[in-house]
């Protein structure tokens, strides 16, 4: 639109022009010559001229100059109202300092923090994964499959701050499985493991049902059942399909349910809307949503198990440092995570900048050595220690330098406090094991205690990226 104006008025200045010339200018010329005063009608001609240029070349000048300036503070505005306020309405910007304002303009554009639209697509994603384990649920009611529940949104996406393109941004979801009806689960540290504190085993045990039959339903009790008695029923045991030994065995549920999604997915009302197709994973569920339009959405689904009632889960996925054996699960923390910053969201002031910053320091960390996971334990303690009034819009730079400042002195002094281990600032809304409550906080830069080396070069590359960040424009 702007472009056709100015098409537009370069146009109207020409017409004039030459309008104007070639008639009033033209026919004074012309009667001058007629009478014989050449040199009169030179002087006229350069008068008639710049009287032409003065009358309506200087004003469009003038009035080119306006609009050049005037699409330029719009384009000013407008890039700052897309790139720090796609989700806030209206920032409070006649508080702020003009210098600030302008430099997390540039901090916008610098490292794309405009978070994509998690929550829509996160909300089309649980609608659409609890529809499949409706699915499920109609299929193995009364079978010996797990009991899967409802699923939770867990990771960086889920949480708002995702640090990757919306293209490449994962769902990724927990499963919590619960023992079908005749058996039950046994939590269990596995010390066969390198890593007891952090990888548990499940056991499973029948349990006898003769007593809780139902009168409409004769189903077998695996407990006083013999093997000859089932093989004759055609029934299988969960310990005989999804379990190595006594334990649950995590591979064997990630096929299970990677075949049943393929089967069942023509029974789901979104087949009509979007192609599927399970990508590999051994020991979870991962799966591509193709559209039409060709927008895709790409999802993950964890099998996990509670610990009690609280908010810690074993999870069925192995970390890139750690891979256990398919029987050995390990203890996550994402729904405790996630439902803290579902707690931070609800209680910090409207335009909170803690996912802004979250989303910048990702980024800037991106093929870095340093852990995305030691970021986010620093922003989560500080969210916890700085009041949540001080994280609106305006303070993004300074919570910005809070965040870098506090890491760093955890790289001096070589050591990050793990956020849900003896934390007297935990918010009530989070359920911990009670062990959690006096427990020794772990310290996530452990390694770096013990290798000086690697302390030195996280220094360095640190103090690279903090460069980067303050002067890398």
């Amino acid at each position: 639109m702007i472009i056709l104006l100015l098409i537009w008025l370069v146009q109207w200045i020409w017409h004039y022009i030459s309008v104007y010339l070639n008639k009033d200018l033209y026919q004074q010329r012309t009667q001058m010559l007629q009478e014989g005063n050449v040199e009169k009608s030179v002087r006229s001609w350069g008068a008639m001229l710049w009287t032409a240029l003065q009358q309506g070349l200087i004003w469009a000048v003038a009035g080119t100059l306006v609009l050049l300036l005037a699409l330029y503070w719009w384009l000013r505005k407008r890039v700052c109202e897309v790139d720090n306020s796609r989700d806030s309405e209206s920032e409070e910007s006649e508080e702020e300092n003009p210098a600030e304002t302008n430099m997390i303009c540039i901090f916008s554009r610098r490292f794309q923090l405009s978070v994509p639209k998690l929550a829509s697509r996160r909300r089309v994603v649980q609608e659409l994964l609890n529809d499949l384990l409706q699915v499920s649920h109609s299929l193995f009611s009364d079978s010996f499959f797990p009991v899967l529940e409802p699923v939770i949104g867990v990771g960086s996406a889920c949480e708002g701050w995702s640090p990757h393109k919306e293209e490449d941004v994962v769902y990724c979801m927990f499963v919590p499985l619960k023992p079908p009806h005749g058996y039950a689960f046994h939590l269990e540290p596995d010390t066969t493991w390198e890593m007891p504190q952090t990888g548990m085993r499940i056991r499973v045990e029948l349990v006898c049902t003769c007593t809780g039959e139902q009168p409409d339903q004769k189903m077998l009790c695996f407990f006083h059942s013999s093997e000859e008695e089932l093989k004759i029923n055609q029934v299988a045991s969960l310990l005989h399909t999804l379990c190595t030994g006594p334990y649950l065995d995590g591979e064997k549920i990630a096929l299970w349910f990677q075949t049943f999604v393929i089967s069942a997915w023509s029974a789901m009302p979104q087949s009509r809307h979007y192609r599927v197709k399970v990508l590999p994973s051994s020991r979870s569920c991962k799966m591509k949503l193709m559209k039409a339009s060709g927008r895709n959405l790409f999802v993950e689904m964890v099998f996990s198990v509670q610990q009690g009632d609280s908010d810690i889960f074993l999870s069925s996925q192995p970390t890139e440092a750690q891979f256990p054996p398919s029987t050995t699960w390990l203890e996550s923390y994402a729904v405790a995570e996630a439902k803290f910053f579902q707690h931070v969201s609800m209680q910090a002031p409207p335009h909170s900048c803690h996912l802004k910053c979250l989303r910048l320091c990702a980024r800037l960390l991106e093929g870095s050595g340093l852990s995305i996971y030691a970021l986010k334990t620093t922003v989560m303690h500080l969210l916890t220690l700085i009041p949540l009034s001080e994280w609106q819009h305006r303070y993004l730079l300074m919570r910005v330098d809070d965040i870098m400042g506090y890491l760093r002195c955890c790289l001096e002094e070589k050591r990050l406090k793990h956020f849900f281990f003896g934390n007297e600032d935990m918010p009530k809304e989070i359920s911990l094991p009670p062990a959690f409550q006096g427990a020794q906080p772990l310290n996530l830069f452990q390694h770096l205690a013990q290798d000086p080396a690697a302390q030195t070069e996280a220094l360095k590359e640190f103090d690279k990226l903090q460069h980067h960040l303050y002067f890398g424009f």
